[in-house]
């Protein structure tokens, strides 16, 4: 057997050897336990995010790929969005061209037309369309960044949605790094304003998660939720109810990164709470673009009990996510993210077959969500060496260059 057909704890433990380290000193330059490193080279536990194989690449000097046993060029649209993603660092990197650039002495665009485009992005976003996300948010964030340099508070809602949208598609992306940057830049856009503290607070809480910071992640958030309390009464609309909602989601996938399973479990039956109060959250009542409502708030039990590491419960949950009738109705990006938790579950639940079946379900329905993903080619390379290979889910290994 190659080195490249090895399982990917076998290829840890082989290049942890070749650089001379014992488990106890891979575990130390990790912040992880002996355990942890064990269990990893015995297969025993799952390397299923891609940000921690980064990690481990960077602690054993080589790069992700030869963890993952890829040699194949990266397809066309990784190449995109590749490029994509050094156009958003150099439009974040320009954070004060609003104010000293030739941008400084031309009018902003007006908030009408910046709000059009801003609720373009969001729903390019929902469609799961990256490669065209990626393209134009460098001159959105300009652009809001101008209006707001130019016209204060009246843009600062638009910078800020701006900044979200561009976090969270950086996380998606695996770029954490830059993802809590942009969540950063929004919190402080954001200052003095509880409402826009609490919407920069989602995204900054995925990317702290994204990070492996689970506890200062359910602290701000905590804090945001807590924050809008006494502004989201019983008559409140709905649309605070639904941010507040989402925060508390948010709050509980940090515990249960954290090991928290009863304070995660709390956290979702609170949010769940708010959920019945409000139903499914349509467009016209959502301006802080959550998606919250009674599904996303089982689909939230579904992904903290895979983080726990509780697979069976996680299948079982599953059942009555995509059984909801509202299922169906949520944006391509909701689902084809989800189905991907839900594929994991499967294979914590040791049913690779049912994971396969939910990757392919995640292609179908945006193909971008698992083919840029680095957490999608993760499972998918996991799922690849587990015999014997469905032949959807070997013709998409193949279309992604993993073997």
């Amino acid at each position: 057997m190659t080195s490249r057909e090895l399982p990917i704890g076998r290829r840890v433990a082989r290049l942890r050897t070749r650089r001379r380290m014992t488990q106890q000193m891979l575990a130390d330059r990790l912040g992880k336990s002996k355990s942890w490193v064990d269990k990893v080279e015995r297969g025993v536990r799952a390397l299923d995010r891609y940000t921690v194989i980064q990690d481990l690449a960077a602690v054993l000097r080589v790069d992700p790929v030869a963890l993952l046993g890829r040699d194949a060029l990266p397809s066309q649209a990784a190449r995109a969005a590749a490029q994509g993603v050094d156009g958003l660092r150099a439009a974040l990197d320009r954070y004060d061209a609003a104010l000293t650039g030739p941008q400084a002495h031309q009018a902003a665009p007006p908030v009408g037309e910046l709000d059009q485009r801003v609720r373009h992005a969001w729903l390019t976003y929902q469609h799961a369309d990256y490669p065209q996300l990626l393209r134009m948010l460098p001159e959105l964030l300009g652009d809001t960044q101008h209006a707001h340099a130019t016209q204060g508070d009246g843009a600062a809602e638009l910078l800020v949605q701006a900044y979200r949208i561009t976090s969270s598609v950086l996380v998606k992306l695996g770029v954490g790094d830059l993802g809590w940057l942009a969540a950063d830049r929004a919190m402080s856009v954001a200052a003095g304003d509880p409402l826009l503290v609490a919407a920069a607070a989602v995204p900054l809480g995925q990317a702290l998660r994204a990070l492996h910071r689970p506890r200062p992640a359910l602290a701000v958030t905590i804090a945001a939720a807590h924050r809008i309390a006494p502004e989201v009464r019983r008559d409140g609309p709905p649309r605070d109810l639904a941010l507040r909602g989402t925060l508390l989601v948010q709050a509980a996938l940090a515990a249960a990164g954290a090991g928290d399973e009863r304070g995660a479990r709390e956290l979702v039956d609170q949010a769940a709470r708010i959920a019945d109060k409000i139903g499914e959250t349509g467009e016209d009542h959502d301006r802080h673009w959550t998606g919250f409502g009674p599904t996303a708030v089982r689909m939230a039990r579904v992904a903290a009990a895979v983080e726990l590491g509780n697979g069976g419960e996680a299948v079982l949950l599953h059942e009555r996510v995509v059984g909801a009738d509202h299922w169906r109705r949520l944006p391509a990006e909701h689902r084809a993210a989800y189905l991907l938790d839900a594929g994991r579950g499967h294979l914590r639940a040791g049913d690779p077959l049912a994971a396969g079946r939910a990757l392919v379900d995640a292609d179908r329905t945006a193909p971008a969500e698992v083919r840029l993903r680095p957490v999608a080619r993760t499972l998918l390379t996991d799922l690849a060496r587990h015999e014997p290979v469905p032949a959807d889910v070997a013709r998409l290994a193949a279309a992604l260059g993993i073997g």
